[in-house]
């Protein structure tokens, strides 16, 4: 199996963290030089591990937002 490169481009943010260290983030990712993505997964302290995930380019974005603020709307 080919090695998967990633250059994580910003984060933006933590959404949790474990006890082990390994946190939730979301990033901006480009994976294996492509076009980067919205990325949501968990990763390692030092970055060099990380979790299953999924990434979203920016249309996926602007829908799963659409659907949160409905969901969160009717809660």
């Amino acid at each position: 199996m080919a090695d998967i490169t990633y250059d994580i481009l910003k984060n933006y943010g933590v959404l949790s963290e474990e006890k082990n260290g390994w946190r939730k983030e979301l990033s901006l990712v480009s994976w294996n030089g492509r076009n980067p993505k919205l990325d949501l997964r968990d990763w390692a302290p030092d970055h060099q591990k990380m979790g299953k995930g999924i990434t979203l380019t920016h249309d996926e974005a602007l829908k799963l937002q659409e659907f949160l603020t409905a969901a969160l709307e009717e809660n």
